[in-house]
């Protein structure tokens, strides 16, 4: 798309610097689920949950926590709908990117997040975790999901380090 910073996945891994980790992102609309990789690049991690209140003020915290954990590159959620189409939650997600892109230089790039709510919250009914708690850790347990998948991607190409 016209003025989209995220790169393809092959100039994203090109651009990522050696012995970084890479944050993922679950973009919603109150709150921003964020999951870590190892340096490696092997396994993702569940962090934390920004909960939004203006676009500085998130993008302000995340590249904070970028700095402090290693963050090399950034994957962000896109929310396709179920036939591959874009609605708006799509082009939110592009719109934060393009913002967040004018405020740092790490490479952000996307992966497609269908269903991945979807699996985390069958996962925790699954596992009997209380409505209360869910709620405390579907946001972070998602961009975890959506991290391992594009993780899992690099993996499959060889090319996880």
């Amino acid at each position: 798309m016209a003025n989209d910073p995220a790169l393809s996945l092959e100039d994203f891994i090109a651009a990522l610097p050696v012995n970084s980790r890479l944050i993922g992102l679950d973009l919603g609309t109150k709150t921003i689920g964020l999951a870590l990789s190892d340096l490696g690049r092997g396994i993702a991690t569940p962090m934390d949950t920004i909960r939004r209140k203006k676009f500085t003020v998130d993008a302000e915290q995340l590249l904070d926590i970028c700095s402090k954990q290693e963050v090399g590159g950034m994957v962000l959620g896109l929310p396709l709908n179920m036939d591959g189409s874009e609605g708006p939650r799509a082009q939110a997600t592009r719109a934060f990117a393009r913002n967040l892109s004018q405020k740092t230089d790490l490479p952000i790039t996307y992966w497609d997040e269908r269903l991945s709510t979807a699996a985390v919250t069958r996962t925790l009914l699954e596992a009997d975790t209380s409505r209360e708690k869910r709620a405390g850790v579907v946001d972070k347990m998602a961009a975890a999901y959506i991290l391992q998948g594009f993780l899992d991607r690099l993996g499959f190409m060889g090319i996880n380090t």
